[in-house]
């Protein structure tokens, strides 16, 4: 093997085992922050959540133009000098997104600081100010550690970034929930409750960007890299490289917090104009809506790690011209996603009043647990959606999912407008619109892959039993846990129901052989899986 060979090995070593681990930290950060948010609920009760999810979605807006093209511009614009070995010139791209990201995020944060109080009356929630004014200072944390991520990254190296998350979440677990749970036992409203709470993230922002410095100063330090003679490009001329660059990727990417933003205020403003509700009472019915999010936000994470493989390898099997091994792959990894996202979506669907009542019990379950059972649904076609996404990346076709999405969220607005100032509605119509949301899109997404790519998955191979057995087991996880609902407690029958279900499910997929050797090889361990239960 030549030298070019196994560099060339060493790259794609590097590049697989990085994606591993973002994947395997973005799970684990998705799992600790349903950790952090359901006792959170459970907490502040339904109002002090609806002030924690007000504040936090400014803050995501205002994070997201801040911070969501710049640290892939700058990791890119790193990598190419790194590679020719310009060494003065990565330092100057580092310190020029380091000046750019710390004017950014004083920018924001001051902005959530000073227009607190305005910010928090257009969403209808003028008691989530004070949690907007404590989240301030967190843009600017975030902001500042993007650049060391963007720097890290930009030298293949992911740790960082994946320990500082897992960092981050922590933190946020363990001072948000003491804060927000110690401020109530003072004596303090739920507005100033949520506040604690968000201090969690504030704190959390904080303990990661030292955790980013030194690591940054203890490893260039400790390299000891020889100086380079390389004249580095001027501050102006990296500046407008790095815009650019992210310009794009921001425009693209802030298309779904803004319509999460405007959902906020629409809905919340809706509720209290159309229908009449006081201002209490709209934000109380936001939280409820709120806690039925945070649940229907699980299934996603466990797509990360098969997004995470998928546009590797379908792009390196189109490298290598072979249209139908990458249209075997984007076939498997739909029927893989198809497998854990139907019963996942359907198991919250079908045990979404159940599932309510054992994790917020004190909250408003005939809004809950109908929110929960309508965005179970979506969950499934939110996969859906990640997975196209990936396949047209990786077929060249980046810009279509950025489309799709807009058209979606417009829709989901609409939809959402018609049927909120409905009385008979009311708060349940916001998540029918994020189902018709993502199910356009998902729809949309499946007929341009069937367009664009040079072979196309077979859908009915990909869907029809996978559907037909998450129907078999919805329906078998009901019935346990209705039987079991008559002898044992709510949280003993759940989990009972969930158990049966599952066993059902696993059944199915082995008996209609649902899933190949081939399907398992994309995800992790999926050879020893694939032999553990004799799968050819």
């Amino acid at each position: 093997m030549n030298k070019r060979t196994q560099k060339s090995n060493a790259k794609s070593s590097t590049f697989f085992g990085g994606a591993a681990i973002l994947a395997a930290s973005i799970a684990v950060v998705k799992v600790i922050g349903a950790l952090y948010k359901i006792p959170l609920g459970r907490i502040l009760g339904d109002v002090g959540f609806g002030h924690f999810n007000n504040a936090y979605a400014i803050y995501n807006l205002l994070l997201m133009v801040s911070t969501a093209g710049l640290p892939v511009a700058m990791s890119k614009t790193i990598s190419e000098a790194n590679a020719l070995n310009r060494r003065n010139q990565v330092s100057r791209v580092f310190h020029v997104a380091l000046v750019t990201f710390i004017i950014l995020g004083s920018i924001s944060s001051l902005i959530m600081f000073l227009f607190a109080q305005p910010l928090a009356n257009l969403q209808g929630d003028s008691l989530a100010a004070p949690a907007v004014r404590v989240m301030a200072l967190s843009c600017f944390f975030v902001c500042t550690m993007s650049a060391y991520r963007g720097y890290a990254q930009g030298h293949s190296d992911m740790v960082p970034t994946a320990v500082s998350q897992v960092l981050e979440a922590m933190t946020k677990l363990i001072v948000g929930l003491f804060l927000a749970w110690y401020l109530l036992r003072l004596g303090f409203g739920s507005e100033f409750s949520a506040a604690g709470a968000i201090a969690g993230v504030t704190a959390s922002g904080l303990v990661s960007l030292v955790y980013l410095m030194i690591r940054f100063r203890r490893k260039n330090s400790a390299q000891g890299l020889a100086k380079t003679d390389d004249r580095p490009e001027s501050a102006k001329h990296i500046l407008k490289v790095l815009a650019s660059i992210a310009i794009p990727i921001t425009l693209s990417s802030s298309v779904v917090p803004i319509t999460t933003y405007l959902d906020t205020v629409q809905v919340q403003n809706l509720l209290q104009s159309a229908l009449g509700y006081s201002e209490e009472l709209a934000v109380s019915l936001y939280g409820c809506y709120q806690k039925a999010i945070t649940i229907y936000n699980l299934p996603s994470a466990f797509m990360v790690s098969l997004t995470a493989c998928i546009v590797p390898a379908v792009s390196a099997a189109l490298t290598k011209k072979d249209k139908i091994g990458a249209g075997k792959i984007a076939e498997s990894a739909l029927r893989v996603g198809a497998l854990l996202a139907l019963p996942a979506g359907v198991g919250l669907a079908v045990l979404s009043g159940p599932i309510i009542q054992m994790l917020y019990p004190e909250t408003n379950q005939e809004i809950a647990s109908h929110c929960l059972m309508v965005l179970g649904i979506a969950s499934a076609f939110v996969c859906m959606m990640l997975l196209c996404n990936a396949i047209l990346q990786a077929n060249g076709r980046a810009a279509l999912p950025i489309w799709f999405i807009a058209i979606g969220s417009a829709t989901k607005l609409i939809v959402n407008f018609i049927l909120v100032q409905m009385p008979s509605v009311g708060i349940k119509g916001a998540p029918v619109g994020t189902l018709v949301c993502f199910m356009l899109v998902s729809v949309m997404e499946l007929i341009a892959i069937k367009r664009v790519t040079p072979h196309p998955p077979k859908y009915l191979r990909v869907f029809v039993k996978p559907v037909l057995a998450a129907a078999i087991m919805g329906a078998a996880a009901r019935a346990a846990y209705g039987i079991l609902a008559g002898h044992l407690g709510n949280t003993m029958s759940v989990a009972g129901g969930i158990v049966v279900g599952a066993i059902v499910y696993a059944i199915l997929v082995l008996v209609l052989r649902i899933v190949s050797k081939d399907d398992l090889s994309l995800m992790p361990k999926g050879d020893k899986i694939a032999k553990l239960l004799h799968i050819k």
